[in-house]
């Protein structure tokens, strides 16, 4: 069983090797195993009767680097296991090396490193940059959006062809504008250097890409984050501030409760409207009520906005075991299901009643709704829908009773009946009646609308219009529709 020690071939030419390991090279009588021959450092040890396999052919068979990496560990733990072997790799072995990391993580073949200069601090000298001012340092072949600082200088190495290139650039049109500038970075180092600035929309033109190409984000002002939320704690931190705006300032949980139903009205509207625009300005104005909400929180010294994310974050995670779990679902209905016995779970100290959650404060035909739907779960609910039907003929007598009887509170109270009753049917037939109801007034009101556009234009006065004549322009709205 032999063992791998794994080399760094530095950033730049054959000079920024030490003495040791260039002796160590050229004397190896066996082939020597590099990950790329794209390297200057190959070119030189070539020269000196170095005799490299490399495994670029492995990139272009592969689609992906995760295979790609672990198809080279494979090779190298084979060949180990015959003999001693080297395994070079650029710049520093444990900087941006995934096969060094895979190698690191087996037991089963013993792994030494050995020097390597890392390309870092000949980048810093490039690009002029002191990384105490904090930067981050990504693998162009895995990252995602949400890990980029864009407030720091900001360095994407192995951007190894034009692909990776566009992803990255992709990636930062996410967050940027398409002419921030950005700087390539060629052979840091080493002769070949080459620094070129671009903006990003031209990153991935015309550029000649190699294992040597990195990619930098100078530090990105805060004008240009306000899509962050980071950006936006800030803003209502600023407000609130002592020398803020007043009116932020004076606000508490209790004074901000009619603004918060009325955005959470408009964004509805919105909604049924069908307009993208009035959705996310809506969400937006429902976003900045929980922030100043937790802001309010934060300075009373009770809660804050990491308070409100954590706890949903983990209400989300626990209600969800079929994502986050082992638990299988095959069905909606079996995931409002799990959610009910979770939140049962959950909740059911501190809740004495099935009913409890319901929140006082919501519409009654929604709170009617929810109510029925609560009782249901636990079995309070009819066998057949044409029972439900025929309390409602027996709620509609009891009205006409009530009528009959003159009396004002009884007819008030039989009414509510009726409605509670047709709340129970559109819950069976499985209808929100807020939204039919609301679709209904909707539909009212465009309609007469219609009828008094019509009577202006033909000069008459809506108050001293026949029903008659509103009727049949009625009927002219309907046939529109």
């Amino acid at each position: 069983m032999g063992k791998i020690e794994i080399i760094g071939l530095g950033a730049g030419d054959v000079d920024q090797l030490s003495i040791g390991v260039y002796k160590k090279l050229i004397n190896k009588s066996a082939t020597v195993y590099t990950r790329t021959m794209d390297h200057p450092v190959i070119e030189s040890l070539k020269v000196e009767g170095v005799a490299f396999e490399a495994f670029d052919q492995i990139y272009e068979q592969e689609a992906d680097f995760s295979t790609v990496y672990e198809r080279i560990v494979a090779v190298l733990l084979k060949k180990s296991r015959e003999n001693n072997i080297i395994y070079t790799v650029p710049g520093h072995p444990m900087l941006a090396e995934k096969t060094v990391q895979l190698l690191l993580e087996q037991n089963e073949i013993e792994v030494t490193i050995t020097g390597g200069q890392s390309y870092l601090d000949d980048m810093f000298t490039a690009l002029k940059m002191d990384p105490i001012e904090g930067f981050q340092f990504v693998d162009a072949t895995s990252f995602t959006r949400s890990q980029l600082d864009y407030r720091h200088h900001l360095i994407f190495c192995q951007v190894y062809d034009r692909f990776i290139a566009s992803e990255v650039k992709l990636s930062l049109l996410e967050d940027l504008p398409p002419d921030y500038k950005i700087t390539i970075v060629q052979a840091a180092g080493s002769e070949q250097e080459k620094l070129t600035t671009v903006p990003i929309e031209e990153l991935d033109h015309s550029m000649e890409v190699n294992n040597l190409t990195s990619v930098y984000v100078p530090p990105v002002p805060d004008n240009l984050l306000n899509h962050t939320f980071t950006n936006l704690r800030e803003v209502m931190r600023r407000l609130r501030a002592k020398d803020g705006c007043p009116w932020d300032r004076e606000q508490t949980h209790e004074t901000l409760r009619e603004f918060a139903i009325e955005e959470v009205y408009e964004l509805i509207e919105a909604i049924n409207d069908a307009d993208d625009e009035g959705i996310v300005e809506e969400l937006g104005d429902i976003l900045m009520h929980v922030l100043l909400h937790s802001q309010i929180g934060e300075d009373d010294g009770y809660f804050s906005i990491d308070d409100v994310i954590r706890g949903i974050t983990n209400k989300m995670i626990y209600r969800h075991p079929h994502v986050f779990g082992d638990t299988t679902v095959q069905t909606s209905e079996e995931v409002s299901t799990n959610w009910e016995a979770l939140k049962r779970k959950e909740k059911g100290e501190k809740r004495k009643s099935v009913l409890d959650g319901i929140p006082k404060p919501l519409p009654s035909l929604v709170r009617a709704y929810q109510l029925q739907k609560k009782a249901a779960k636990v079995g309070f609910d009819w066998d057949n829908v044409h029972d439900i039907w025929a309390k409602l003929d027996e709620e509609v007598r009891e009205v006409k009773e009530a009528i009959d009887s003159g009396d004002s509170k009884d007819i008030e109270k039989e009414f509510g009946d009726v409605l509670f009753v047709l709340a129970n049917l559109t819950r069976y037939y499985k209808i929100n009646p807020e939204i039919a109801l609301t679709q209904t007034n909707n539909k009212f009101t465009s309609r007469f609308h219609f009828i008094e556009e019509q009577l202006q234009t033909m000069g008459k006065d809506i108050r001293h219009t026949s029903l008659e004549e509103m009727d049949a322009i009625w009927d002219q709205a309907k046939e529109r529709e």
